[in-house]
């Protein structure tokens, strides 16, 4: 962490200044958007990419040097990258960083444990925290995530992980606080926290450009979602961490409060640094400021993997101008966490925590739940207004003004999938008028979408109309073909005629390998 906190004079004078040129200390890397889960708050194993191989990433991480301390090697899944370990090797040798953070959805609990103890081998002077994704306890994790049998392998992988013997590797947990489990919230904590992780970590689902969840419905509410991390809070300020989980658990703490008032203001809280001492590559060798806006900067492809030449070009220059404007603003855990380490009062009150023992809180008593309430076979029950139930409520909704430009151009930067995006439909209401329905079943291009609001709708409740991916499996025929005849796949059409259970609709799409 001191190598860390020398250069945080300078960031801010770059940010404020722009000298000196600064390299970005937090690096997320996503190999590949390739995933194995079906998430009802992520739609990023629809994407296909053009990846980057290991010998562009190592050339990528010969660019970036000893400047980072802190790499994120996230997806998709990122076991599903075949070259994961060497990956982690190269990045090792070229950066030298302080940390290196893999999260994990464990489907892949047979060879996980095998490449993490390689991984840790192979960087000794490393700190590697694997995180194992937990949404839920029992069937309500499969349901969530969309794969029947999801929690009995997170269980396997992590018993596997706590096998190994490795001294640099920390085992965390990590959930994402949406809709779906907002109100079970303290279930989920209480398990996480009974099997005794040596770090516990929540972030909020929300809206991201990378994931392809833009204006999905998926953020709890602000009060919800601030009940849930004041149980949460209760439950860390009881408990005893050790080494780097005790500086985690201390910007976590900050962390949560952060997100509720971001929530509650709708603004920048604190400077976000995304852009200057943040970033993320892209499995395209797109570099992003990070992946909630994914603005494009360049692609390392064209400028010779030659980090530098994109970070401190006009483009760059150009989205970090706005991001200091407060024209954007975030939850993202990733970025919060270096914008709090950039923020002097937050890092003095984090360094404040950190040093405290929490010893004298030994009195309060704290009786873990049993490690499962819901039997691992159980099978999740119908609820026609549990799950997926948010697809078919959008379509029960008039739009406002602006929601056709607002979605068309998010699209436009949604749009990477090089194959998996194709175009965009639009999913008329039960009960629409003649002029919406018209413009249903066919596939349009941004530039020749119609507006939604349809200005010749006439229904009186307003126009319902919403939006829709078009989306190349891989057991149809080619995109270009099933545009021409018209019959090319949505979500919609696999999720709307089965809006009674969310496993039964999700898994009607789950056919990517």
């Amino acid at each position: 962490m001191i190598d860390v906190l020398w250069k945080i004079p300078f960031f801010l004078l770059n940010r404020r200044f722009g000298w000196p040129r600064m390299l970005p200390v937090n690096i997320t890397l996503s190999p590949t958007p390739r995933c194995n889960s079906r998430c009802l708050t992520c739609n990023i194993w629809m994407k296909r990419e053009n990846e980057l191989s290991i010998s562009e990433w190592d050339r990528v991480f010969q660019s970036l040097g000893r400047a980072p301390f802190w790499f994120t090697v996230s997806g998709g899944e990122p076991f599903m990258f075949k070259d994961i370990v060497p990956l982690c090797q190269s990045l090792y040798k070229h950066c030298r960083p302080g940390i290196i953070n893999i999260p994990t959805n464990s489907l892949m609990a047979d060879i996980i444990p095998g490449k993490v103890e390689e991984i840790c081998r192979s960087s000794p002077n490393a700190q590697v925290i694997i995180n194992l994704s937990l949404d839920g306890v029992g069937a309500n994790h499969d349901t969530i995530r969309g794969i029947p049998g999801n929690f009995k392998r997170f269980e396997e992988n992590y018993r596997a992980l706590r096998r190994l013997k490795c001294p640099n590797l920390t085992i965390g947990v990590h959930s994402v606080i949406s809709r779906f489990n907002v109100d079970r919230a303290a279930e989920l904590f209480d398990y996480a926290f009974g099997i005794e992780p040596d770090s516990y970590i929540t972030e909020i689902a929300e809206q991201r450009v990378e994931l392809d969840t833009v204006d999905l419905d998926i953020t709890p509410s602000p009060d919800k979602y601030a009940r849930a991390i004041d149980q949460l809070v209760e439950r860390i300020k009881i408990r005893q961490f050790k080494g780097i989980s005790k500086v985690t658990e201390a910007f976590r703490l900050e962390y949560y409060k952060l997100v509720k008032r971001i929530l509650r203001e709708g603004t920048q809280v604190i400077p976000c640094f995304a852009g200057w001492a943040s970033a993320q590559i892209y499995a395209s060798g797109e570099v992003w400021p990070c992946c909630i806006r994914a603005d494009n900067l360049a692609n390392l492809r064209d400028v010779n993997y030659d980090f530098r030449r994109i970070w401190f070009s006009p483009e760059a220059d150009r989205v970090r101008a706005s991001i200091r404007n407060k024209e954007c603003h975030c939850p993202l855990a990733n970025a919060s966490y270096t914008n709090m380490l950039m923020h002097l009062p937050t890092l003095t009150r984090v360094i404040g925590k950190a040093a405290t023992s929490p010893t004298f809180l030994s009195k309060y008593s704290f009786k873990p739940a049993p490690q499962t309430s819901v039997p691992h076979d159980a099978a999740p029950k119908k609820n026609k207004t549990h799950s997926i139930s948010w697809l078919r409520n959008h379509t029960l909704k008039p739009k406002a003004p602006d929601y056709g430009r607002r979605i068309i151009d998010r699209y436009r930067l949604g749009m990477r999938a090089h194959g998996a995006i194709q175009g965009i439909r639009i999913i008329t209401a039960p009960g629409s008028c003649s002029s919406c329905q018209s413009l249903a079943g066919k596939v349009y291009q941004p530039a020749e979408t119609p507006l939604i609001p349809i200005k010749e709708c006439t229904n009186p409740q307003g126009c319902r109309c919403a939006y829709s991916p078009l989306m190349s499996f891989e057991q149809t025929d080619s995109a270009a073909e099933l545009v021409d005849k018209g019959t090319a796949v949505t979500i919609t059409d696999f999720a709307l005629p089965s809006m009674l259970g969310g496993v039964e609709a999700r898994s009607a799409i789950s056919k990517i390998p």
